[in-house]
């Protein structure tokens, strides 16, 4: 049996009914859950680990997504669900990355036949993420962001927030800690990347691999005028390990701890921060996936 969680959002746009009745025509068992409210993908996504399902499918945003992973998490490896997506928001980061279908029919039957890939699950204190953690500047952008204009432009209402905020950010400074390293930094952005895209299209950690065990961090330092601004992009596109402003590594587990509380998304779900510990859970979750996938280099389970 395979569930498929529907943000109750997107419940009744004609081309996912057609998409669910289509499969259902072609003879596969298909239950549907929608959701009401915040938490019921999390909670349907449990229930239908603990129901035998063999396969759980996301349909909606990166949110979407992110909560039925945190469902999913919290049930014994033994009994996870492989997990499929059906992109139905306005960035779709994770399945831009992924190079999965966006329509909705194409995409629920690429989440029901593809082959499972065992993927990496990071988790922040009490909290899992499968794309992208961002912290700082990028994560003030992504929850300032009107809903209405995320619809209205798609990604562009990412760039569009940005512009408007760009010389109203403060500085973040505190205490980096990883496997190898320790920094005191004033961050602008910070980026913890088991996928390569956040913020409706930027690709902050382009060589993020989801089956590697590692986090690909960015860390961009602040600036103090515009043509630090400018050094700052200028050097962002050599992407060195250690740069003036910029500041790349892999590692499979990273601190923070700051003075204030440090605005933070995970898959473009908010919260706030003074201090946590981020570590990856190796191959914790299988996903379904392209055998060409972009962002992994394992066999299929």
């Amino acid at each position: 049996m395979t569930r498929l969680i529907l943000n109750g959002k997107a419940a009744q746009w004609p081309a996912v009914r057609e998409a669910v009745f289509a499969c259902r025509r072609a003879g596969t068992e298909l239950d549907v859950a929608v959701t009401w409210e915040p938490g019921d993908a999390a909670r349907w996504a449990e229930r239908a680990g603990g129901a035998g399902a063999g396969r759980v499918i996301a349909a909606g945003g990166d949110g979407t997504v992110n909560e039925v992973v945190n469902g999913l998490m919290r049930l014994p490896a033994g009994r996870r669900p492989g997990l499929g997506i059906l992109p139905l928001g306005s960035a779709n980061d994770l399945a831009h990355a992924l190079g999965l279908p966006l329509t909705p029919r194409a995409a629920l039957e690429a989440a029901l036949t593809q082959a499972l890939r065992p993927v990496d699950v990071p988790r922040l204190g009490d909290r899992h993420f499968l794309n992208m953690a961002t912290g700082g500047f990028g994560a003030e952008i992504t929850t300032s962001t009107p809903k209405g204009l995320k619809r209205l432009l798609g990604g562009g209402a990412y760039s569009l927030i940005g512009a408007l905020k760009a010389w109203q950010y403060r500085p973040y400074p505190g205490r980096l800690r990883w496997e190898g390293g320790e920094r005191e930094a004033s961050l602008f952005v910070l980026a913890l990347g088991n996928g390569t895209r956040s913020g409706g299209g930027q690709r902050l950690t382009p060589s993020a691999c989801m089956d590697d065990g590692l986090l690909d961090v960015l860390v961009l330092r602040d600036f103090a005028s515009l043509r630090e601004m400018w050094a700052m992009r200028r050097e962002l596109q050599r992407r060195p390990a250690r740069g003036r402003f910029v500041e790349t590594f892999r590692t499979p587990w990273l601190s923070f701890e700051g003075r204030d509380p440090l605005p933070l998304t995970l898959d473009g779900e908010p919260c706030r921060r003074r201090a946590f510990d981020v570590e990856v859970a190796p191959g914790a979750l299988a996903l379904a996936a392209p055998a060409d996938c972009p962002l992994l280099a394992g066999a299929p389970a």
